[in-house]
């Protein structure tokens, strides 16, 4: 079964950076975001929390948890599912 929340990402962060060159199928699950992989970088990290706050409404609280949460697209959707039901379960 495709994850949905992964799609979701994908498309949040196509839209959010402008990557007009890219679609969600050329982002690669489990590939690096930063760096070699999508080649992103502190700027579009920055758009990136600020997006999913305002999408998601989880708070990345500082760069140790963003280097974690960004390695790649499943890294990502883990954490929001993790927040959300840290938040469900208050």
């Amino acid at each position: 079964m495709p994850d949905d929340l992964v799609g979701e990402l994908k498309k949040l962060i196509i839209e959010t950076l402008k990557l007009e060159e890219i679609t969600p199928e050329k982002i690669e699950d489990d590939g690096q975001l930063f760096g070699d992989g999508l080649g992103l970088d502190s700027i579009d990290a920055l758009e990136l929390v600020v997006a999913l706050e305002k999408t998601y409404g989880v708070v990345i609280p500082d760069s140790e948890v963003g280097e974690r949460v960004f390695r790649s697209v499943n890294t990502l959707a883990q954490f929001v599912r993790e927040q959300r039901s840290a938040v469900n379960h208050q």
